[in-house]
């Protein structure tokens, strides 16, 4: 997963997962869904994303995961 956002365009993109896009879903203004070809989102878009974060949220991110990914307890 990556985060990035583009102060220019003050625009958050949030890639869930690798994958070539297929088609985009606006589903409240300004908040885009991008999918694949098979449906899945691969990705979120957050435009004019400064009117719906704080700075501190457009800098700094935070990850918590409360139990073990089974992945990752595969590859251990």
């Amino acid at each position: 997963m990556r985060v990035r956002y583009d102060e220019e365009a003050d625009a958050l993109y949030i890639k869930l997962q690798e994958g070539g896009y297929h088609e985009s879903d606006e589903i409240k203004d300004g908040f885009i869904l991008d999918y694949d070809i098979d449906g899945n989102i691969i990705g979120i878009e957050i435009l004019d994303a400064s009117a719906h974060l704080t700075v501190a949220d457009l800098s700094t991110v935070n990850f918590e995961i409360t139990r073990p990914l089974e992945k990752a307890a595969e590859k251990s």
